[in-house]
């Protein structure tokens, strides 16, 4: 039998560490928390039964009043169609089977329901990949796992489709986050809960030859002239609709009337064969 790739019960001990730290991390949280808002005050609609899948319920259990938390589990607690609201709260990113989860939300929303997903994804952290990445090569001819994989836009908007959501979107909006160095971050990331949580993950403590080579490459390599490091949070958002009669539909290829060229009132060049 094949191990999963995430570690469950490794995930939930760095998230309760997370939750009792003096200061937990959450403002990625709040960002993504912020961007969800904007996008749900754009939909003309009023959802009766939200829920909010998650694995940090105490930043998201006040995000919609009178919802219902689900925890990020492998398999959800969710009725079928026992929602008109699914908000996936970046966590989606952990999980063992992604297409399962968004399978599972799907099956789980009424006709027109809606789901959104925040993620991190694409880029994400792609600064810190580098710096280990080298360092550990530099050092000992060889990588171990360490940042849990990011998914592609592209290929997350693809999974929207095979899920069965009808009106599939995917996009990104990324944050650069400034640290005084390598070491500030990683302390952040723990206060996220964001550390290895991979099965296959090296158990012994990292040896300091490393973790100094790696902080040493991630200046040498991203550092600012104000001596300070940046790092890159990708997060992606998916949208996407339970199917529903009433729902527009696209139009078949080749059934336009009016060429594109004439709409944006500008020559249209043909390409070459």
């Amino acid at each position: 039998m094949t191990e999963p790739l995430i570690d469950r019960d490794a995930l939930a001990l760095h998230r309760r560490r997370a939750a009792r730290s003096d200061a937990p991390a959450t403002f990625l949280h709040e960002q993504a928390m912020d961007e969800i808002k904007d996008r749900l005050s754009m939909v003309n609609k009023s959802f009766m039964k939200p829920a909010v899948i998650s694995g940090l319920p105490a930043v998201w259990s006040d995000m919609i009043p009178g919802s219902r938390h689900i925890a990020d589990e492998d398999l959800l607690d969710l009725e079928e169609q026992g929602q008109d609201l699914i908000i996936h709260a970046l966590s989606l990113h952990w999980a063992n089977d992604p297409l399962g989860q968004l399978i599972q939300c799907r099956r789980a929303l009424g006709p027109d329901g809606l789901f959104l997903a925040a993620l991190f994804g694409g880029t994400t952290l792609h600064e810190l990949r580098t710096a280990f990445a080298q360092a550990e090569s530099d050092l000992y001819g060889g990588l171990s796992p360490r940042i849990v994989p990011m998914a592609e836009i592209r290929d997350l908007g693809g999974l929207l489709q095979r899920a069965g959501f009808a009106l599939p979107v995917a996009d990104s909006v990324p944050f650069t986050v400034s640290y005084e160095t390598p070491l500030h971050l990683m302390r952040d990331l723990r206060a996220m809960g964001e550390v290895n949580a991979l099965t296959a993950r090296a158990r012994r403590p990292m040896r300091r030859a490393l973790l100094m080579r790696a902080c040493e490459i991630y200046a040498e390599s991203f550092g600012t002239a104000d001596g300070r490091i940046p790092a890159t949070f990708d997060i992606v958002f998916l949208t996407g609709w339970a199917p529903a009669p009433d729902q527009p539909q696209p139009l078949r290829p080749g059934s336009a009337t009016t060429r594109l060229a004439d709409a944006l009132n500008t020559k249209e060049t043909p390409l070459k064969d």
